[in-house]
């Protein structure tokens, strides 16, 4: 279930046993569990104990402690660490378009859903910053994951595009939002893991720089502004427009009116 690079893969379980959980056809524990423990109970505690602490946090032992209960209670109603994965993806998937209906994104102009889309996506990884620990090549589709597609279809069915268009529509977006916010959090650990603040661990290399720009070997870099790599310039915001503009294009070519919508 673990890779090399201390991720974890989805669908790496029983799939029918994590499909029967996912969509209420497996069997409910019925002897021996701790009285008021259910799977849903025990799903909710598995992402909690993820978002404190991360991914590697999350055992059925480590569980059975937070819901004190024994850990072959946790047994009775999912078969381990593997399927708990599956059911914890599902139940975050979800979030992003929770609150809004198939319906609900189709009365949205396309240009705005994807917007809005782009924006639930990265607030999701910030809740949950351990999703960019699971190779989801493999993903173990449940209610919640197509009830989002679902959700995510409906706008762009008036933009004219093919069935595998629109997918890409979406794999596009959710890759841009998946690069925004790996940068983000991964500069969140590195503190967090070294003790150094951003400016300390560049004012260290400092001098090196400045011997670097002043050498003539790099004179691109060396004519940058001191704002090229601020804090201050909003890498998503200008990455989402840019890729809205660029499928804007597209759709106008395919509407044949040039305005981009129908």
């Amino acid at each position: 279930m673990s890779s090399a690079k201390g991720t974890e893969s989805s669908g790496s379980g029983d799939i029918k046993r994590s499909l029967e959980l996912l969509w209420g056809t497996g069997e409910r524990a019925t002897r021996g569990p701790k009285r008021g423990l259910t799977l849903d109970r025990i799903v909710t505690a598995a992402v909690e104990l993820a978002d404190a602490e991360g991914l590697a946090a999350v055992s059925m032992r480590r569980l059975s402690t937070e819901l004190g209960t024994g850990t072959m209670s946790l047994y009775r109603y999912v078969p381990g660490k593997a399927e708990l994965l599956d059911l914890m993806l599902d139940r975050v998937q979800g979030e992003p378009l929770a609150e809004r209906t198939a319906d609900d994104m189709a009365a949205l102009g396309w240009r705005e859903a994807v917007d809005a889309m782009a924006r639930a996506h990265l607030e999701l990884y910030r809740r949950h910053p351990w999703l960019l620990r699971i190779n989801q090549a493999r993903t173990v589709l449940g209610p919640s994951a197509l009830g989002g597609l679902e959700a995510s279809l409906a706008p762009l069915r008036r933009t004219g595009l093919t069935d595998p268009e629109m997918i890409s529509v979406i794999l596009l977006m959710q890759s841009f939002v998946n690069g925004v916010a790996r940068m983000e959090i991964e500069a969140l650990e590195a503190v967090r893991e070294t003790g150094l603040s951003d400016e300390q661990f560049w004012a260290s290399q400092e001098p090196y720089l400045a011997r670097a720009m002043e050498s003539g070997a790099f004179p691109l870099m060396a004519a940058l502004s001191d704002e090229a790599f601020g804090p201050d310039f909003d890498h998503f915001e200008f990455g989402l427009r840019r890729l809205v503009d660029g499928l804007e294009v597209l759709v106008a070519a395919r509407a044949g009116d040039g305005n981009g919508n129908r």
